[in-house]
Formats: C-alpha cells, structure tokens, sequence
C-alpha cells in the first residue's frame, strides 16, 4: 500500500515532464483505479453508515405481537432508479407501483438515509412532473406473518416519515382478504404532524379470523403533479387493542 501511494504521488508530482507515451499509459491506469476506489468507497461509505443496513429496529407499542418494516427501507435494491415508471413495476418482493398515465413522468429513485433522526436504513424517493392519471399509489404486500393469528381485536399501526416539496393528501388502505371477502380500512395520513402514525382497529370490520388469507396496505397520492415525495421510512406493528 505504501509503494502504491508513493509511485502515484510521483507520478503525479512528475506529470508536467513526463514523456506523453509514458503519461498516456499512467493517465489510463489512473482512470481504471480511480474507477476501483470510487466502487470501493461508494459500498463502504454505504455499509459503515447508520443506521446500518438491515436494521428492523423500531419503536413499538406495549404488548406488539408483530412488526415489520419492508426489505425496499432495510436493503439496496438491484437498481438505484427508474425513470418513466410503468404500471405495475416491482421495488423489489413486497413493493408495487400503480398508476393509470397513458405518458409516465414518474422517476422513483432509493436512497441512503444519513439522518440522525432516522432509523430507517433506506428512504424512497419519487419525483412526479405531468401526470395525466387519475390514481397513483405504492402497494405494500405484508407477510404471512402479519396474517398469522390476525383478531379482530388486534390494532394495525403504520407508522412512517414523509417529506413532500408541496402539500398533498397521502391515504393508507389497509386490505384483509379473508375467503371470497376482503375488508378494507382508509386512513389519511397526517403529514402536517412530526410523527406520522395511524392506526387500524379491526374490531370495526366483519373479519373471519378463520379466513385470514392476505393482508396489503395502499398508499394512495392524491394530486401528485409536480411533486416530490420521499418516504424515509415505513413500518408496521400489530397489537392487541384496549379491552372497552
């Protein structure tokens, strides 16, 4: 390692005089470490930054029986962004994108969240200019987990931080599929507090506990046009409610 940074400081030190045959040749090795060390830093600036990749950890309520938070906050996708976004694209197993515009003007990009406040190791970043639709939401498909034991007398909590350039309405509709039903619970999420959080109280749907097959949440834009909306973290958590 200290030949290595000796002969380029010479090297660079030497530049101004060095024959164009020999500076050719060290101006393209150059160009190919810088490549390496750029890849070298970008993944170990990633991996060494909190909150460190992975992490599920969150604060819950008292007596929580389950939690998540999706892999597109925990892990780096395959793909950093995605310009003129198409229906029905995946961010990964448990993420879907949904719009009707005939022309997409959506880019969706991932981030790395740095933040102190955030706990989240990744945030999601959407820019919408034109939008000639009528409806564009995230479809967020929960784990069988999650549906595993499910009660009407559980509490479904979402809880999540936004950012948006301007204001707009963002709605949650939870979804329970249980048989040929599926009850569903919406629920508009209140960006203008510091902690986003709502909840589901399932004691107010016709749930058969028995039937429980799926569970999927909407997050729904209303007016998105010419916005930018970054979703630094989403999680879920499932409780026993307080006896009446």
């Amino acid at each position: 390692m200290r030949r290595a940074r000796a002969f380029w400081s010479r090297a660079a030190n030497a530049a101004s005089v060095t024959d164009l045959s020999t500076l050719r040749q060290r101006r393209n090795e150059a160009r190919i470490l810088r490549q390496k060390l750029d890849e070298l830093t970008h993944v170990a600036d990633s991996r060494l930054a909190l909150p460190r990749i992975g992490s599920s950890s969150f604060p819950k309520p008292p007596g929580t029986d389950w939690s998540w938070r999706p892999q597109l906050w925990r892990g780096a996708l395959p793909f950093k962004g995605i310009s003129a976004v198409e229906s029905k694209t995946k961010l990964g197993d448990e993420v879907t994108v949904f719009h009707d515009c005939q022309i997409s003007e959506l880019t969706l990009r991932q981030l790395r969240n740095t933040r102190e406040a955030d706990l989240a190791p990744f945030g999601l970043r959407m820019d919408v200019f034109k939008f000639d639709g009528s409806f564009l939401s995230l479809v967020l498909n929960l784990p069988d987990k999650g549906c595993k034991g499910l009660l009407r007398s559980h509490l479904l909590r979402l809880e999540a931080i936004v950012e948006v350039e301007k204001p707009l309405e963002i709605f949650a509709r939870l979804n329970v599929r249980h048989g040929p039903n599926t009850e569903q619970i919406v629920r508009e999420l209140p960006l203008y507090d510091d902690s986003i959080v709502v909840e589901f109280d399932l004691a107010y749907t016709n749930l058969n506990e028995k039937r429980v097959e799926a569970m999927w949440v909407d997050l729904i834009f209303e007016g998105p046009e010419m916005n930018q909306v970054t979703i630094r973290d989403v999680t879920f958590s499932r409780s026993p409610r307080a006896e009446l």
